[in-house]
């Protein structure tokens, strides 16, 4: 009869904090190509994807709310929310890296202050370096109030991860410890 080794809990533990700062790493990376993907698509062509996008959500508001629009009241809602929509987009894209960042590195840096500034500077760094990439791309421009939107989305997951993880340790019983 053998005896199955039990890993203790510590070791258990890191085990898992390892294995999602890699999941959280593979996500990442994939929202980097699409990030750069999108980055990397012409003024005319980002214009249409974006249209097209804002067209569908006017066409399901309609359909849901039962509304019965005009082709022509359609037509100027998609004008009216196309702009904001596409800033959802970029405050989306960014809330969801500043969510990656802070699981990739909750587990390794115990001080609070350290990881917010840790997941708030590398995605203002990254949605700096998505603007001036974008000043290489025919028709499109670098834009640091696009920097400050994705950087605010940025603050938005982190406030996201911080409030579940409180949530988490009241629930069951723990203090987060210094964070």
């Amino acid at each position: 009869m053998s005896k199955s080794k039990v890993m203790p809990i510590d070791q258990k533990q890191k085990g898992i904090n390892v294995a999602v700062s890699i999941v959280a790493a593979i996500f990442l990376v994939v929202l980097y190509c699409l990030i750069f993907r999108f980055s990397g698509q012409e003024g005319k062509e980002s214009g249409k994807l974006s249209h097209k996008v804002t067209k569908t959500i006017v066409n399901e508001v309609n359909e849901l709310g039962r509304k019965h629009w005009t082709e022509e009241v359609k037509e100027a809602l998609v004008a009216a929310w196309e702009h904001p929509v596409r800033k959802m987009a970029h405050f989306s894209e960014y809330a969801l890296m500043g969510i990656l960042v802070y699981l990739i590195w909750f587990s390794w840096i115990k001080k609070s202050w350290k990881l917010a500034l840790l997941v708030i500077a590398w995605v203002f760094a990254s949605a700096g370096l998505d603007e001036f990439h974008q000043t290489f791309v025919a028709q499109r421009s670098g834009n640091f109030v696009d920097v400050l939107i994705d950087t605010s989305g940025g603050c938005f997951g982190l406030f996201l991860c911080v409030t579940v993880r409180k949530i988490w340790g009241l629930v069951h019983g723990r203090k987060s410890k210094g964070r």
